[in-house]
């Protein structure tokens, strides 16, 4: 542990925090891969500001009961105090550098926070290979880099796994008999990137990508240059585009049934959507929810026969065809109202529910550096065979590009298919 970080208990909690004019709390657990992408960070940032702020760590499963009087229920969770009192945010799960510096610089003048922030020296990183996005496609591509001794450096906006981490179960992955926990999946994945000697940078803010120069600048002062670049940035869910679903997105409209379905135990939801996605995550909807009612535009569903047969099983699931939502309005906690049109009549009528699930496909995750770039009329990139895009040592695998079928299965055969190419190049 870094020399300026101070490993207290519970007993210990009065004089180490909250006797002190400031301190920063940094709420910890094993096995915990937010846990360990905060570390670095954390032990940095301590150097920076130690001298000003006293570090704090807690193992949080040896004090359950000080993070719970705290209502510390996530790990990590940063906790910022003045005076003994709670200030700032209170940080959970992928935690950013930015957003740790952003609450310290609260606790100190703000001409010393800002000398510390003028003295934070640039970084520049050389490597092989730089990976953006940390999904099953860009951690496989990592792998196969890494055992072929090339260097390789992940970079993710979020925590390494990619969308299927939020994904509750994943079938029909090989090697596994049974359905596989998503995260649990995807967390394997990435601890074999780590052993295989893949470097990661998760959860940060990636400040510019340029393709032409391979170069990614990273929290503002870690250049990383590189030879290749991989594109791995996945999709994220497609939004409706309807009046109230901006206003109401993580208070009564969700788009994870894994992060938000625990929340509606014996009540009413509606899913919009399906496919797949829209019919499997209703299934797992339904060991919480009183009641379902899948909301979809074509008079049968997309979603593969098992998951159909399935769905149409359970009591708890109601369909209703050749309907599209047109707007949410919500009237107060819990309390969801989704108007819907029926294409055949033109009629439309409100449904009321506690909440409401949106499965009705992806988008790519592309911002402006990918400008250059060749796409298809959905914005996903163009490759070859060995995954080239039109920019000359610019990658792209996964669900962000363009191709017939989006499975993880697909996507990591993208990611070895990169590797190799890449492998026999270097």
């Amino acid at each position: 542990m870094a020399e300026k970080i101070k490993e207290i208990t519970a007993s210990d909690y009065q004089k180490e925090v909250l006797d002190k004019d400031v301190a920063v709390v940094d709420f910890y657990s094993t096995e915990c891969p937010p846990c360990e992408a905060l570390a670095p960070k954390f032990e940095g940032l301590s150097e920076l500001y130690g001298d000003d702020v006293p570090f704090v760590k807690v193992f949080r499963q040896g004090n359950r009961g000080l993070a719970e009087s705290l209502d510390v229920t996530g790990s990590p969770t940063v906790l910022f105090y003045h005076k003994g009192t709670l200030v700032g945010d209170r940080l959970t799960g992928g935690i950013r550098r930015a957003d740790l510096m952003k609450n310290l610089a609260m606790l100190i003048p703000e001409e010393r926070a800002a000398k510390i922030q003028a003295s934070v020296k640039p970084v520049v990183t050389e490597t092989d290979v730089v990976i953006l996005g940390g999904g099953p496609a860009g951690l496989t591509a990592g792998i196969y880099l890494a055992q072929a001794h090339i260097d390789v450096v992940l970079v993710d906006t979020a925590l390494p796994g990619g969308y299927v981490s939020t994904t509750h179960l994943v079938s029909n992955y090989p090697g596994f008999i049974e359905p596989q926990n998503g995260y649990l999946l995807s967390h394997m994945i990435s601890e074999q990137a780590k052993v295989n000697g893949v470097r990661f940078r998760p959860a940060v803010d990636v400040e510019s990508i340029d393709l032409q120069n391979k170069t990614v600048i990273v929290d503002g002062h870690e250049t990383i240059k590189a030879k290749k670049i991989i594109i791995a940035t996945g999709s994220r869910p497609r939004p409706l585009g309807i009046p109230g679903e901006k206003e109401h997105r993580g208070s009564g409209i969700s788009y994870c049934a894994t992060c938000d379905a625990k929340y509606y135990q014996d009540k009413d939801v509606v899913v919009i959507g399906g496919g797949n996605s829209a019919v499997e995550e209703s299934l797992f909807i339904s060991r919480f929810a009183r009641r379902i009612t899948v909301v979809h535009q074509f008079d049968k569903l997309q979603a593969n026969r098992q998951a159909q047969e399935t769905a149409f099983a359970n009591d708890a699931i109601d369909f209703l065809f050749e309907h599209e939502p047109r707007q949410f309005t919500k009237y107060g906690t819990m309390d969801m109202g989704v108007e819907v049109e029926d294409l055949t009549t033109g009629k439309r009528h409100e449904l009321r529910a506690n909440g409401v699930f949106v499965f009705v496909g992806f988008v790519p995750n592309l911002d402006d550096f990918a400008a250059s770039l060749e796409r298809d009329q959905w914005g996903y990139l163009k490759t070859d065979e060995e995954m080239r895009t039109s920019v000359e040592g610019v990658y792209a695998i996964g669900d962000v590009r363009t191709k017939s079928y989006r499975q993880i299965t697909t996507a990591v055969s993208d990611g070895t298919i990169a590797a190799i190419a890449i492998s026999r190049e270097l």
